[in-house]
């Protein structure tokens, strides 16, 4: 299933069936994911240009993003 965590500017689309836990989201923007806490991810903790950047950064694929336009 997939899960979509908006900001005004961003959606981050998770696909948990694509996750192999690599944590480089968690090790780039931990105070964005946070496996510990529901929800575990929260976009408005970092800037749209973080976010990107980091999903850039994901070996799986499991994260994405579209801007809010």
């Amino acid at each position: 299933m997939i899960k979509e965590y908006k900001t005004d500017e961003l959606t981050i689309i998770w696909q948990p069936e694509k996750c192999t836990h690599a944590g480089v989201c968690v090790y780039q923007l931990p105070k964005v994911y946070n496996v510990n806490e529901r929800p575990w991810c929260k976009p408005q903790n970092a800037t749209t240009e973080e976010l990107i950047a980091q999903i850039k950064l994901c070996p799986s694929g499991a994260l994405t993003y579209k801007l809010n336009k």
